[in-house]
């Protein structure tokens, strides 16, 4: 199997990890405040990573550190922006419009790095953002024009999305240069001080050790943090940009997924239709995308998530 194929499936992975905690957070957040859980979520995963790769932060230089550091910034400012416009607007929203980094993401290598982008992916990212649109836009006119009605919470979600594409695209391109152990270290470890340091300004914290909130920080510090961060900054290495953010849609249909099973919340035909056209946007990408591949593309594409 090439690295390039293990890279996908472990994307796919990690994405099913991050879709399968949805229930679990939501649980945690009836005893917690969203900013101060994902600061002792992040906060494990730091230390974590930080003992597991110890030998490679003694060889880091002032250029990783400082590549890490962007890269954490952009990770820490995706997730406080989505909390913070969750307030202020609806999860179907939020949901939507933070998946809007799926098709930021060409649209910064195109304009900041003149990366040419394949028109099979730019097919697979349309499809795919169509599917997003029917899983979480409401149907009917009432719902449309409630959708279409913008506020503050709303810009707050724009804002995460360009973020999180940016910190698709950064941490690619600084896994080019650096060890990738050392990426993960590092946008884990200043999220996670960024996102301690602003908890008291953006939010009225409270944290009590409940079991749903001991398992969550236990679930997604290691596994959907320490663990997924670690084999994003790995995967990238051997995947483009584009087909990171692409495999990143799949995470509703993984959080529908597990809802069906544990909760047995039903989809209705029109997620139901957004959801394989996600799947459909995904094969496109990777099936047909994959017969011609310009250089440029993969030359400023993330080489080593």
């Amino acid at each position: 199997m090439s690295r390039s194929i293990k890279a996908h499936l472990l994307l796919v992975l990690i994405t099913l990890i991050w879709g399968s905690t949805f229930v679990l957070i939501k649980k945690a957040l009836e005893d917690s405040s969203p900013l101060i859980l994902n600061a002792v979520r992040m906060s494990l995963a730091a230390i974590l990573l930080g003992l597991f790769y110890r030998k490679h932060l003694v060889r880091m230089d002032r250029a990783a550190l400082r590549a890490g550091a962007v890269v954490g910034v952009f990770l820490y400012l995706g997730y406080a922006l989505q909390t913070a416009g969750l307030r202020l607007t609806t999860p179907s929203k939020s949901a939507f419009l933070t998946g809007i980094s799926t098709v930021l993401v060409p649209v910064v290598l195109v304009v900041f790095w003149r990366t040419r982008v394949q028109v099979w992916r730019a097919v697979g990212i349309a499809l795919a953002f169509a599917g997003l649109f029917l899983m979480t836009v409401p149907a009917g006119r009432q719902g449309l024009a409630d959708f279409a009605k913008v506020n503050a919470g709303d810009l707050l979600c724009i804002g995460c999305s360009v973020a999180f594409a940016f910190q698709i695209v950064f941490l690619g391109r600084a896994t080019q240069r650096f060890p990738f152990e050392q990426m993960a270290v590092l946008q884990v470890a200043v999220a996670a001080m960024l996102m301690i340091l602003s908890t008291p300004l953006l939010e009225q914290p409270h944290f009590r050790l409940t079991p749903a909130v001991v398992a969550t920080v236990l679930v997604t510090g290691i596994l959907g943090t320490a663990v997924a961060f670690t084999v994003q900054a790995w995967a990238q290495q051997f995947t483009p940009a584009t087909h990171a953010a692409l495999i990143f849609t799949l995470e509703p249909v993984f959080a529908w997924l597990t809802s069906f099973l544990i909760l047995q919340e039903r989809l209705g035909l029109r997620a139901g239709a957004g959801a394989l056209l996600i799947l459909g946007g995904v094969l496109v990408s990777e099936l047909l995308g994959q017969v011609a591949r310009p250089d440029r593309e993969l030359a400023a594409a993330p080489m080593g998530r």
